[in-house]
């Protein structure tokens, strides 16, 4: 069993800030999220593309500022159950939470944050005759661990972003990649398009456009693919089929919790410290509603700051926290590490 003091459901911006904010608070933090990587729908549909409303960025990469903030809660050493979906909650009688992934991975905390963004996010998928008997036997729609494709046939599917980075990536891993897209013309960053063109003209990537794939082969694992291309249908040989269509939100287990939800979100109060409908669970981030609720990162900030300072008085009760600003306490790691803006300089001028 994972124990910590609070379990943030869902690992993007919102709730990677969270850390920190729990950190300054000497609360340790633990992390779920369906996707194999922390940071959301930033690292997962548009890592390359600009944001231009976070304060003191003019305009950062969506895949930046998750660096960033990675680095920003390494001193607090939050845990991470990545690759796996909350699907149960206990209330203990003790006022505590188990929280029950679809792995099995059973985790203690004093309090929840459910900061999902839109909710888990599934992959959308393509009509395919028995694409379901080959998921995970040659089917995968995320790239969990790049060396699972080390010197094998692949195949991806899609126009975007992820389809461009992980065509680029796995020209160096993969014995053949091959890139296919329904259009001539890809949605992606520039510098990737002109990566994949290098790769293409060095021989590194196969690229067959306008195209779609229309048949799945193979006994309990994937051998080989049919391809529609301008009425001509190619079959090649693969080990592994990824398509990459993009993904589509969903509360998913969370909707059968209890929680009181609007339109596909969780109600909140937004006067005190954004707890929902039952005590010591939280929605931050664009998973919450509540008069005037605006869809922006900078307000899951907030919303993530209050939520803490709630999270603490919840963890510590009859104990008064006078608020520090870091500028002048400084900022203590866990892992024995201090910044703090250096000493102001003492010295007589003759």
């Amino acid at each position: 069993m994972i124990t910590t003091d609070l379990l943030i459901i869902g690992a993007g911006p919102t709730g990677l800030f969270s850390v920190f904010e729990a950190g300054l608070l000497k609360m340790k933090c633990h992390l779920i999220d369906a996707l194999p990587q922390p940071g959301g729908q930033l690292t997962e549909l548009y890592p390359k593309k600009p944001i231009f409303d976070i304060p003191g960025y003019p305009t950062v990469n969506a895949g930046e500022l998750v660096d960033n903030l990675m680095e920003q809660i390494k001193q607090f050493q939050p845990g991470f159950t990545l690759g796996e979906t909350a699907e149960t909650i206990n209330k203990l009688d003790d006022g505590t939470f188990e929280v029950t992934t679809n792995k099995g991975t059973v985790h203690h905390a004093k309090a929840v944050a459910i900061a999902g963004g839109l909710g888990t996010f599934e992959p959308r998928k393509p009509v395919l005759e028995n694409i379901e008997k080959f998921e995970e036997n040659g089917v995968e729609y995320f790239v969990k661990e790049p060396e699972h494709f080390r010197n094998k046939k692949i195949v991806i599917a899609g126009g975007g972003d992820s389809a461009l980075d992980w065509a680029i990536f796995l020209s160096d891993v993969a014995s053949d990649v091959t890139l296919i897209h329904r259009r001539n013309e890809f949605r992606g960053a520039l510098d990737s398009v002109e990566k994949v063109q290098a790769l293409k003209d060095l021989g590194k990537i196969n690229l067959i456009t306008p195209a779609e794939v229309v048949a799945l082969k193979g006994d309990s694992h994937i051998t080989g693919i049919s391809i529609k291309s301008n009425d001509e249908i190619i079959d090649l040989e693969t080990d592994f089929f990824i398509p990459l269509f993009g993904l589509t939100p969903k509360l998913g287990a969370i909707a059968n919790w209890g929680l009181e939800i609007e339109k596909n979100a969780i109600k909140v109060n937004n006067a005190l410290d954004y707890q929902t409908n039952i005590d010591g669970i939280y929605a931050i981030g664009d998973v919450n509603t509540y008069p005037g609720k605006l869809k922006l990162i900078l307000c899951g900030f907030h919303e993530a700051t209050m939520m803490c300072q709630s999270v603490y008085n919840r963890l510590n009760p009859g104990k008064k926290y006078v608020l520090k600003y870091t500028t002048v306490s400084g900022v203590d790691g866990f892992d024995g590490t201090r910044k703090e803006a250096e000493k102001a300089v003492v010295k007589k001028i003759d």
